[in-house]
């Protein structure tokens, strides 16, 4: 009994159940594209949770510079009654709100405020590790629609469509369960 327990392994967890009930998390992915990018879940019951993710974006895109903020709730459905650990499926809605400014040599420069609604579906897989640490990979589709309000006195328009139409949405987050 004593020379099983000296070589006795650390189980790993169950993949059945959590104990944690919250997980915060940074979309690793998002950095590269200059978006910060912090998520908090709360496991809901065995099959749901709800996820709100937040994103303060820094970008140019051709001649049109973009700061703003980007909310991003969610459901996930965990297919195998395991929330917040395992396999997902992810209806969301994102609101982003921008402000545009282009900057003209010798004429004042453009700004204006770009707001956008959307939608879309992801899948993903949820891993939590017995310290706590969080792995999250996902993927799927994402559509939105915006509408720019503002002065543009050199009557070019603002690179908008990076954020309209149909897009891919993919995302690596790392955090910590609790």
């Amino acid at each position: 009994m004593i020379v099983t327990n000296l070589f006795a392994q650390e189980q790993p967890k169950s993949t059945n159940f959590s104990e944690e009930k919250n997980v915060l998390k940074v979309n690793a992915l998002s950095l590269l594209i200059g978006t910060g990018s912090i998520f908090y879940e709360r496991k809901l019951n065995d099959m749901f949770s709800a996820q709100m993710g937040a994103a303060y974006l820094s970008y140019t895109f051709g001649d049109t510079k973009f700061t703003g903020l980007i909310l991003t709730p969610e459901v996930k459905l965990y297919v195998k009654k395991n929330a917040i650990d395992g396999f997902y499926l992810a209806p969301y809605l994102r609101y982003q709100r921008f402000n545009l400014t282009v900057e003209n040599e010798g004429m004042p420069n453009d700004e204006a405020t770009y707001s956008n609604l959307g939608g879309g579906l992801s899948i993903g897989r949820q891993w939590i590790f017995n310290s706590g640490f969080t792995l999250d990979f996902f993927f799927g589709g994402h559509y939105g629609s915006g509408k720019v309000s503002g002065n543009n006195s050199s009557g070019e328009d603002f690179e908008t469509e990076r954020f309209e139409g149909f897009r891919p949405r993919v995302g690596l987050a790392l955090g910590f369960a609790f």
